[in-house]
């Protein structure tokens, strides 16, 4: 299984950006998919995850309401929409893949990882 995640960039503050995240398999369908991000100097941290079918969602509070998860499991991919972007969102961002059932919020408990994607917002 392999995650390819693409469309980070440099983007001013209030800014928007989309990305993408194509995962190879037969099984995406089967899979919850979460995104993480990592800032310089900090640990990686949860930012948002979809259910298998898309029905559900969950994101941090740092970017609820700002942030948009989605999935077309036809297509493999998994899309974040970042609106209102501040500095603070600045980081690497990572999607995952968890085969099992469990918590969203932990990295730990993805099976899958792709390389990065850096998005640096400017004030």
């Amino acid at each position: 299984v392999q995650l390819q995640a693409s469309g980070g960039g440099l983007v001013q503050a209030g800014g928007s950006l989309r990305l993408s995240c194509v995962a190879s398999g037969r099984a995406f369908s089967s899979w919850t998919l979460g995104l993480f991000r990592q800032a310089p100097g900090k640990e990686r941290e949860f930012v948002a995850a979809i259910s298998r079918s898309g029905a559900d969602t969950w994101y941090a509070d740092s970017v609820k309401g700002r942030f948009i998860i989605s999935r077309d499991n036809a297509r493999n991919t998994v899309y974040l929409e970042m609106f209102s972007l501040k500095p603070e969102d600045t980081a690497v961002y990572f999607c995952a893949a968890q085969i099992g059932f469990s918590t969203v919020v932990v990295g730990a408990t993805y099976d899958y990882w792709g390389q990065g994607t850096l998005v640096t917002v400017s004030s």
